[in-house]
């Protein structure tokens, strides 16, 4: 209660509102299609918008090229998540959770929003992951630096999580900060050296660049740039880091 990530939360939250006009829901896009991708030898089969068809679309109904680098260094690097258990941010329609869900024993998928939660749980449905008393695949909510949300996680999964994943997810500069708030907490659960977050990050923006490299060092983390994964996706410049505490 009160905390400085709380505190730019509520910021963050305050000057997102200027700027959605109060009628966006009147506008959503549910037109999904199943869209088949391949990476390497897997096949994924999944629910999602194929294009940004007007202003009020939601980047989580989407896939992005962000997603695209980041499922193809996993499925040429399978055996880190192998039997891992993995929590994902920012998974949209979940198609990075769902390669992983082939390798990993547990896969929590997280979004904030609530109209990209329904279409994640039907994807996360259409792969047969979310039956039973304890299932291995799930979604939950959780906006980045509120520490409820990331509680009632934690609650359920107290003894954290391997792997952190995020994929094309750093978009707004003003969300930067509460972003690596979360990551921080999930580290700091495992401890050093027992939790690593992977992050496929595609450059728009050199503000953006320099603010995720910023923001790691503030919160005591070392950001590796993982060797050979420098290339160009969508004709945009992308990255895989793997991040960790120092």
């Amino acid at each position: 209660m009160g905390s400085e990530s709380e505190k730019r939360r509520e910021a963050n939250k305050e000057e997102e509102e200027e700027e959605i006009v109060c009628l966006e829901s009147f506008f959503i896009n549910d037109d999904y299609q199943l869209t088949k991708f391949t990476f390497g030898s897997h096949v994924l089969e999944l629910y999602c918008l194929q294009s940004a068809s007007t202003d009020f679309d939601l980047t989580g109904q989407l896939v992005w090229p962000g997603a695209m680098l980041m499922n193809g260094y996993l499925s040429e690097n399978a055996e880190i998540l192998q039997g891992c258990s993995v929590l994902e941010l920012g998974s949209g329609v979940g198609i990075t959770g769902v390669l992983c869900s082939k390798f990993c024993r547990k896969v929590i998928f997280t979004d904030h929003n609530d109209e990209v939660l329904k279409i994640l749980k039907k994807n996360i449905e259409l792969h047969g992951h979310s039956s039973g008393p304890n299932p291995s695949a799930e979604a939950a909510k959780l906006e980045w630096g509120n520490s409820d949300h990331l509680g009632e996680i934690l609650q359920k999964h107290n003894d954290g999580f391997d792997l952190i994943l995020g994929a094309d997810i750093c978009f707004q500069q003003s969300s930067v900060p509460l972003l690596f708030d979360s990551v921080e907490q999930l580290l700091r659960i495992r401890g050093h050296g027992n939790c690593k977050f992977i992050l496929a990050y595609v450059s728009r923006a050199r503000q953006m660049d320099s603010a995720i490299l910023r923001e790691g060092a503030q919160h005591g983390m070392l950001m590796n740039e993982v060797s050979g994964t420098r290339c160009t996706v969508a004709n945009l410049k992308g990255v895989i880091y793997e991040i960790t505490l120092q």
